[in-house]
C-alpha cells in the first residue's frame, strides 16, 4: 500500500504540472486486486484507510485538483475515511473522490461480480447510491459520474449518474486480461455510452497479482462511441485525456495506441505476468530446465525478456533417451539468449534408482513408471539449484497436457510458477513462431532455432517416443479442450460439430480424471477466458457422469 500511495501522489504532482485537474486511479488502486481473504481482516481495511489519508495529506496543496482513488472501505461509505464502530458489519469495494486534503464524495461499487475470477459476493456489499462530483474550475468545469468496474456493464448505474446531472463518465476498472479482452471492453462501453450519450473515460489497473494480470489499455470514447484515445497495453504510464466544451458538449482528445496482434498483447501478458510475479516476492531470479522442446523454449524466452539474460539459468539434464539435436538446440538457444546454461546428466541417478526397485519390479516391465522417475529426479535437481540459489523454478508444462494429465507429480510439475499453463499448445507453437519473428524487448531476434519448432513433439522418456502416442493430434486436442473446457460444450454437441465420439470421451475422461494433478500444480498466469484455477472449479472425488 505505502508503494502504491507513493505511485498516486507521484503521478498527480506529474499531472498537476501537465495542468491536469482530475486524476483517476484503478479499482483498488491503492491496495491491488485482488486482495482476496486479506479483504476480511479489519486491520487491513484500516491500512488503506492509512494509505488513502497520506495521498490526500501529501496532495493537499494541489489546488483544484480531484483525485479518485479506488480502495476498499468499512462501515458507511459516505462516512468519511475511518469509521470507529466496533464490529464492522459491511465492507465496500469503494472509491474515495480527494480535493485539497479532504474527502469531497464517496462511492460504493453497486454490482458485484461473482463469475470466473471474481468473488466480490464473498467480500463486499454491494453500495446504494450515486456519485456525482464537479472537476476543474470554471468554465472547464465538468460534472463528473464515478462507476466502478462491473457498474459500467449494467444499464442503471451510468443512468442514475446522468439522472443526477452527469456530464460525462468515470470507470474505474480491474478486469484481469484474456486475450481479446481489451476489444471486449471497448465494444461494451461504447454501449453505455450510447445509451447514455455521455462521453467516457476508462481507467485500467496495470500489473500482475499472483496468475492474473491487468494490462492497462485506458481509453476514452466521445458521446457518440468513437474513439478518442486508447493508452498502451502493459504499460504503467499516465494517460491524459482533454475535456474541451464544445457547442454544449464535452469532446475528449487523447492519443491513439494502434491496435496490436493477439500474439503481441499475449506475448506482452506473459512478460508482464512473470516480471510482476518474481519482482513483487522478491525472487532473484529464475531457473528452468532446458530440454530442447517447444515448451521449455517458448518459457525461456520470455523469461528472458521479462527479467533479462543475467537472471534466468538453464539446466539441461539428459536422460538416456534424450537425442543428441535436444542437446544441440537447447545449447544453441541458451548462446542466442546469452543465458547461464548447465548440463547434469540424470542417467547415474535413474540408475541407481531402478537398481534400488529392482526386487520390488522384479519380472515387471518397463513402464511410465520407470519415465516418471525420470522426470522427477530432474524435479529433484532443479528444486535444489532453486534452494542453493534462491532462484524460483519456472515449470513449463502447457494447457493441454495440465488438461490430460501428460505431465509428471513432482517432476516436470515440480516448481513454483507455472508461465505457460493457460496456453494450448497449438498457442505455443504460434507464439513461438511469432516471437522468432518479432523482438519486443531488445533481447535478441529469432531467439529459438528453428528445428524445436517444427520438431514432433517428445518428453524423451522412452526410445522413439512422440506426444502423439499418448495424446491425439494437438490440433484436434485443442480444439476439443476449447470447446469442452473453456465454453462449456457439451459431449453431444462436440461429436455433432464432427468430432469423433471416441476421441471426445477419451479427452473429457482425461481432463476428468486427471483433476486430482492440477490441484497440486503451481500458480501460473491466466491469460483466456477460462484457465485452470480460480476459473475451472471440478471436485476431484465424483461419479458423475455427463
Amino acid at each position: 500500500m505505502t508503494g502504491n500511495a507513493q505511485k498516486i501522489i507521484d503521478a498527480a504532482r506529474t499531472a498537476y504540472a501537465e495542468g491536469v485537474r482530475l486524476l483517476l486511479t484503478p479499482e483498488m488502486a491503492i491496495c491491488g486486486y485482488a486482495a482476496e481473504d486479506l479483504f476480511l481482516r479489519r486491520s487491513f481495511i484500516e491500512a488503506c484507510d492509512d494509505a488513502v489519508i497520506r495521498v490526500a495529506r501529501e496532495l493537499a496543496g494541489l489546488k483544484g485538483l480531484t483525485v479518485v482513488v479506488g480502495t476498499p472501505t468499512h462501515g458507511d461509505s459516505d462516512k468519511g475515511l475511518r469509521t470507529k464502530s466496533v464490529e464492522v458489519q459491511q465492507r465496500h469495494n469503494a472509491a474515495r473522490v480527494l480535493r485539497e486534503g479532504a474527502v469531497i464524495a464517496s462511492y460504493a461499487k453497486r454490482e458485484l461480480p461473482n463469475y470466473q475470477v471474481f468473488d466480490e459476493r464473498r467480500y463486499f456489499t454491494p453500495g446504494q447510491g450515486v456519485c456525482v462530483f464537479e472537476a476543474g474550475e470554471g468554465a472547464d468545469a465538468v460534472r463528473i459520474g464515478l462507476l466502478i468496474c462491473e457498474d459500467a456493464w449494467f444499464d442503471e448505474p451510468a443512468r442514475l449518474a446522468k439522472e443526477a446531472g452527469a456530464e460525462m463518465l468515470a470507470v474505474i476498472n480491474a478486469s484481469p486480461f484474456h486475450v481479446g479482452k481489451g476489444g471486449e471492453r471497448e465494444l461494451m462501453m461504447r454501449e453505455r455510452v450510447l445509451a447514455t450519450g455521455l462521453p467516457m473515460v476508462y481507467a485500467h489497473l496495470v500489473g500482475g497479482q499472483d496468475e492474473i494480470v491487468f494490462e492497462g489499455r485506458s481509453f476514452a470514447l466521445q458521446a457518440d462511441g468513437t474513439l478518442a484515445g486508447r493508452a498502451e497495453s502493459c504499460r504503467e504510464d499516465l494517460f491524459v485525456a482533454h475535456a474541451q466544451h464544445a457547442q454544449a458538449a464535452i469532446k475528449l482528445v487523447a492519443d491513439v495506441a494502434p491496435e496490436r496482434s493477439a500474439e503481441a498483447d499475449l506475448w506482452d501478458a506473459l512478460v508482464l505476468g512473470v516480471r510482476d510475479y518474481l519482482g513483487k516476492n522478491g525472487f532473484p531470479g529464475a531457473i528452468l530446465g532446458l530440454s530442447g522442446g517447444i515448451d521449455s523454449a517458448l518459457v525461456l524466452a520470455i523469461a528472458v525478456d521479462a527479467l533479462g539474460a543475467d537472471k534466468v539459468r538453464t539446466v539441461m539434464m539428459p536422460s538416456p533417451y534424450t537425442a543428441d539435436i535436444s542437446w544441440i538446440d537447447a545449447r544453441e538457444m541458451a548462446a542466442r539468449l546469452k543465458v547461464r546454461y548447465d548440463e547434469i546428466s540424470i542417467v547415474p541417478e535413474f540408475e541407481a534408482f531402478k537398481a534400488s526397485l529392482a526386487d520390488e519390479f522384479k519380472g515387471l516391465p518397463e513402464d511410465t513408471t520407470e519415465e516418471n522417475i525420470q522426470a522427477r529426479i530432474r524435479g529433484v535437481f532443479l528444486m535444489a539449484l532453486s534452494n542453493k540459489f534462491g532462484a524460483i523454478v519456472l515449470t513449463t508444462g502447457n494447457k493441454s497436457e495440465m488438461a490430460t494429465g501428460y505431465c509428471t507429480l513432482y517432476g516436470d510439475m515440480a516448481g513454483g510458477f507455472a508461465v505457460i499453463k493457460d496456453l494450448l499448445k497449438t498457442t505455443v507453437f504460434r507464439l513461438a513462431e511469432w516471437r522468432n519473428q518479432n523482438d519486443p524487448y531488445g533481447t535478441g531476434s529469432k531467439p529459438i532455432p528453428e528445428r524445436i519448432i517444427t520438431r514432433p513433439p517428445s518428453a524423451e522418456l522412452r526410445a522413439d517416443q512422440t506426444d502423439q502416442d499418448s495424446l491425439p493430434p494437438y490440433e484436434m486436442l485443442d480444439a476439443i479442450l476449447q470447446r469442452y473446457m473453456e465454453n462449456d460444450e457439451s459431449i453431444e454437441s462436440i461429436v455433432a460439430a464432427g468430432f469423433d465420439r471416441a476421441v471426445v470421451e477419451r479427452v473429457t475422461r482425461l481432463i476428468r480424471i486427471n483433476e486430482y494433478k492440477r490441484r497440486q500444480a503451481p500458480v501460473g498466469i491466466r491469460v483466456s477466458h477460462r484457465s485452470f484455477g480460480k476459473d475451472w472449479r471440478y471436485p476431484i472425488t465424483s461419479k458423475f457422469r455427463a
